[in-house]
Parts: C-alpha cells; sequence; structure tokens
C-alpha cells in the first residue's frame, strides 16, 4: 500500500512564507476600522490567526471585529469568502495616503 503524499496546511509554501523581518509588538496590537481596505500578508511566526496561504497577497475589506481578530471580506474567483485573520497578518492599505496626508500639513 502506498503512501500518500501529506498535505498539511504548510505545505508548498516555502517561497511564500519565507522568513522576513520581525513585527514589532505594535504592530501585532493595531487596529483597524470597519470597511478598511487591508492587503493580507502573512507573517509566519505568528501562527493564530493565520489564513490559508492562498490568500497570501490578497486585499479586502475588513467587516468586523470578532475578539482579537477581524473578519476580512475577499473575493477568491467569483464566490466572496470571509476570512478570520489576526492583525499580525494584515496590513493596512490606507496607511500610505494617511501618512501623506500628515507630511502635507
Amino acid at each position: 500500500m502506498a503512501n500518500k503524499k501529506a498535505r498539511g496546511k504548510r505545505s508548498n509554501t516555502r517561497r511564500k512564507l519565507k522568513g522576513g523581518k520581525r513585527q514589532s509588538v505594535s504592530q501585532l496590537v493595531r487596529t483597524f476600522e470597519e470597511n478598511e481596505s487591508v492587503q493580507i500578508r502573512i507573517d509566519p511566526s505568528h501562527h493564530s490567526g493565520m489564513p490559508a496561504a492562498k490568500f497570501h497577497g490578497v486585499s479586502g475589506k475588513v467587516s468586523a471585529k470578532r475578539g482579537k481578530v477581524y473578519e476580512v471580506a475577499v473575493k477568491d474567483r467569483k464566490a466572496s469568502r470571509t476570512l478570520v485573520v489576526h492583525a499580525a497578518h494584515m496590513k493596512s492599505m490606507t496607511l500610505g495616503a494617511k501618512e501623506e496626508k500628515s507630511e502635507a500639513s
């Protein structure tokens, strides 16, 4: 009887979840507003609230906060999905615009 190849949560993610720079505490506890656009950037060193690897780099909108994690609405081809993602795995897409406005004034 032949063994089947193991297909765990992190299989085939060597390039996607390669190490990188570690996040500071302020980045781990940052807050997001409802309807804010975010990009999912998986931090491999933080295991809780980690979405599936196929959603790495996908953008969506925060729909609600659920305890320490957020519900993010994303499009998966034609279907819409709701992901439960920790703040460590999200990057605000409006952050650059806020910084530009503060520098201008």
